[in-house]
């Protein structure tokens, strides 16, 4: 189906934008939804008469910060308004005035600190990252605020900060992490770039290069099997992760096994053993698969060019490029909306896993969903893996606050007719597993629409729920790899120094892209009544942040360009510094007293000339502490930063004065928690609730009586035969150890 043709959830409403530049992005996932974006310049043509009275009838309106003072007046005419006010490090703070690229994002936001190999300089990571996941941070606070203000008439203001969103978005340290780091607290975590192929090995085949991510017990025994059950690893203790990391032998062991095959061989073979695997491959071999072509992830414009097809799939139609919008109303509004926190009211089942499963449904709750995680003893969500024997952690903590646990048996009859019960209760179902999995236990979508023709679905998988390649399993980790990330971020100088090992990308945007998605439905069910299905496929929400590069088949990006990492007086300390034109250039050789500086008057002349100049910066930012380099630097309006490791974030000026982190008791852990005090900065929004994260089945009885108005002895009968699981006594037990200080 045409693109044009389709009826997108957010057709009628009207957004007014000023933004340029990266963060332009947050108004493109309005509009790829159906929004018409009105664009005006950030200075005098924003101010114009047309301008305001664009704004005046506009639902959402979304100016760079510096500009358009007119915006405080727009916002008292029009009570109803959502707004958002964006910039780098947010309005007035002693920040506001620093200049920011991507890759002072990702010194700021820790990103850089973990980006590399142990012993090397930090590496910048490929294209713009930081700037897109902060943009779909952004959209979902604003869709968020739209569906409160469509139903209840009040608005809403954002001071929105990019950095602030990378941080949320991109790879958040203290947010839900990937299983391999058993949910260990930053502290406990090595503070250094890692060890060259620990996490996630890499191994070279006969034709390039292939990933495995053995996480579960399961997917190891399945490798075990797939080598012909080598006794030196048939020790049931490899069944552990901890020990197959720790194991001197395992490694060069798969190494011999992979060295002789092919990619796709492997891929086949992997699958059928279940092993998540995946061939290493350059965008351009992904853009040219069966895979991306079945699912029309590349799409063509009117003028020939190709460019990402969306990131979201809505009821089967892709949300790709729009290019006519109807300006027609978007009511009327059916249905009221809370005048607090935007979902209060709203009931969410999650059956999400892992990051992408946890992130979309926890930012629901955030907003005030009452959230059921739905837990099953027999098939544990893999974040449930932790240097804690109770299955809590404060990744879990960070990743699952704002919910309940239920446990169900979901493979039993009266498991899925409890569920169903609560299906008819519910608002929404988020899930993230591999495609079919809901089908083979009897609760597909139609199963699902059936019970409740209302209910909104949000779906992920790596790979979409279409193609030849929907039924690979997938991790983050496999998602770079298939898509040409992982070929990307190497040092120039090392083909096997893949560096993308440790970063949680792209599925915390991913789960952004999820709760967008499903923001949208609920907008459309106000006028509608109709609920409705929102897939997203994590491998292209990372082609759209790499759109550049389906024209040239390679990723680039900022990292190429004339600026770099350089080494600061301390210890393994760093600074970024950007150069992005003649006037920075020329800062910044008078700064640092640069011998004719006008002979390299052009950018190709500076970056032919950047060993030359590398070495005459490397020689100033040695002398400087890398904090004092940067406010040296940004005084002359050059962008720099120092890079900041995970550990220094919360005690960091700037995220203190925005108050930006909170810490968060919890009744399991002797640990704190480290939360977002916002889902994007606004004195118009409540900040989020504090429940802790649960313990599996914690709240079994408790919330399957409010939902279904269940009783004791329903209950009982229920627990007896099985349908329902509540705390087991040995996870209990070890909760209370760890409390009392035993373990």
């Amino acid at each position: 189906m045409n693109n044009n043709q389709v009826e997108r959830p957010l057709q009628g409403i009207r957004v007014f934008e000023t933004v340029t530049g990266p963060l332009a992005a947050i108004g493109r996932h309005l509009a790829d939804l159906g929004a018409r974006v009105d664009r005006f310049g950030e200075a005098e043509s924003a101010s114009s008469g047309s301008a305001i009275a664009a704004a005046r009838q506009a639902h959402v309106v979304i100016v760079s910060a510096a500009h358009w003072p007119d915006l405080a007046q727009v916002r008292e005419d029009r009570p109803d308004l959502v707004s958002m006010a964006v910039s780098d490090f947010g309005n007035g703070n002693s920040w506001s005035d620093w200049q920011a690229t991507g890759p002072v994002l990702d010194a700021m936001s820790a990103m850089l600190s973990r980006s590399g190999i142990r012993g090397r300089a930090p590496l910048l990571p490929p294209g713009n990252l930081a700037y897109e996941s902060a943009a779909a941070q952004a959209a979902f606070a604003l869709a968020s605020a739209l569906y409160r203000a469509l139903g209840s008439g009040r608005g809403a203001h954002f001071d929105f900060s990019a950095l602030e969103g990378a941080v949320q978005a991109l790879d958040p340290g203290f947010g839900i992490n990937g299983s391999a780091t058993l949910g260990k607290p930053v502290g406990l975590l090595d503070q250094g770039r890692p060890r060259k192929g620990f996490q996630y090995p890499i191994f070279q085949c006969a034709d390039g290069y292939v990933r495995i991510c053995l996480l579960a017990k399961r997917q190891w025994r399945g490798m075990f099997e797939w080598m012909g059950r080598p006794a030196k690893f048939a020790a049931p203790e490899f069944d552990a992760m901890a020990h197959r990391y720790a194991s001197p032998d395992l490694n060069p062991a798969l190494a011999a096994f992979f060295s002789d095959r092919l990619r796709e061989d492997l891929e086949r073979e992997g699958q059928a053993h279940g092993v998540p695997i995946s061939g290493l491959r350059t965008i351009a071999e992904f853009i040219a698969s069966d895979h991306a072509k079945a699912r029309q992830s590349v799409a063509e414009t009117t003028d020939g060019r190709r460019v990402p097809n969306g990131v979201l799939t809505i009821d089967g139609a892709r949300m790709g490029p729009v290019c006519d919008v109807s300006a027609s109303a978007f009511g009327p509004v059916q249905e009221v909306t809370s005048p607090h926190l935007p979902f209060a009211g709203l009931r969410v089942l999650d059956l999400g896993v892992i990051v992408v499963g946890a992130e979309q449904a926890r930012l629901l709750g955030d907003y005030g969903a009452d959230v059921l995680k739905i837990e099953s003893n027999a098939f544990p969500d893999g974040s449930r893996q932790s240097y804690l024997k109770h299955g809590m952690s404060v990744s879990f903590g960070a990743g699952h606050r704002n919910k309940r646990s239920v446990g169900l048996d979901l493979r039993s009859k009266r498991g899925r007719e409890l569920f169903l019960d609560l299906v008819r209760q519910a608002d929404i179902v988020c899930s993230n597993f591999k495609p079919g999995t809901l089908e083979k236990l009897g609760l597909g979508r139609e199963v699902l629409r059936d019970a409740n023709p209302r209910i909104v679905l949000s779906e992920s998988s790596a790979f979409g729920d279409s193609g030849p390649w929907s039924g690979r399993m997938g991790y983050g980790p496999l998602v770079r790899a298939a898509t040409g990330l992982t070929l990307a971020w190497r040092y120039p100088d090392d083909p096997e120094s893949f560096s993308d090992a440790i970063t949680v990308y792209p599925d915390h945007v991913a789960g952004r892209i999820c709760a967008l998605g499903v923001v949208a439905l609920l907008i459309r069910r106000l006028r509608t009544g109709k609920g409705g299905l929102s897939c997203v496929s994590q491998a292209e929400v990372m082609l759209a942040h790499f759109a550049e590069a389906i024209e040239t088949g390679e990723i680039g990006g900022e990292r190429d360009a004339p600026w770099g990492v350089y080494p600061a007086r301390g210890d393994d300390q760093w600074l970024v510094i950007t150069v992005r034109s003649t006037a920075d250039w020329l800062a910044l050789a008078k700064l640092i007293d640069f011998p004719d500086p006008c002979q390299l008057d052009s950018p190709a002349e500076r970056l032919s000339a950047k060993p030359r100049i590398d070495a005459h910066v490397a020689r100033w930012v040695a002398q400087h502490e890398p904090h004092a380099a940067a406010q040296l630097l940004q005084a002359q309006g050059i962008p720099a930063a120092p890079m900041l490791r995970l550990a220094e974030l919360p005690g960091h000026p700037l995220y203190r004065e925005r108050g930006f982190f909170r810490s968060e008791g919890h009744p399991w852990m002797r640990e704190t928690v480290m939360g977002e005090s916002f889902v994007a900065l606004s004195f118009d929004m409540a900040p989020p609730p504090g429940r802790p994260a649960p313990l599996a089945g914690e709240q079994t009885r408790e919330a399957l009586a409010e939902w279904l108005g269940l009783h004791d002895a329903e209950l009982d009968a229920l627990q007896a035969e099985g349908a329902i699981e509540l705390v087991s006594p040995h996870i209990l037990a070890a909760a209370r150890d760890h409390i009392a200080g035993v373990n």
